[in-house]
């Protein structure tokens, strides 16, 4: 009997990237990018397919956003993935910022320019 694998999520603010480990391995990463207003947005997470089917994309995501929620700081979600992690959890104190969808931005254009 073989014992399962230690997980791990942590930040690796020089990569800018919560990366997750099995034992100490990096399964996978959710990068994310600091932007002017300081918010750090979340464009792409990847898990390595050799570990695919385990759930550590949720995971992953899950303590990432836990963790930015801890500090206080405020989530721009652009990957699909956590777009939609976001949309069915809650994640306590998180401080989300939406970007607009490309119809809520082309009605806005479209307002401005009939004003």
């Amino acid at each position: 009997m073989t014992d399962a694998p230690e997980i791990t999520v942590s930040r690796n603010d020089e990569r800018g990237r919560y990366e997750i480990h099995l034992d100490d391995t990096v399964a996978g990463f959710t990068e994310f990018i600091v932007d002017r207003e300081g918010r750090l947005v979340f464009p792409h997470t990847q898990v390595d397919p050799a570990f695919s089917g385990r759930g550590l994309a949720k995971i992953l995501v899950s303590r990432a956003l836990t963790d930015v929620a801890a500090r206080a700081e405020t989530v721009v979600p652009v990957c699909p993935y956590i777009v939609k992690f976001l949309h069915s959890n809650t994640i306590e104190g998180l401080d989300v910022h939406w970007r607009p969808t490309a119809d809520e931005a082309g009605s806005a254009a479209i307002d401005a320019a009939e004003r």
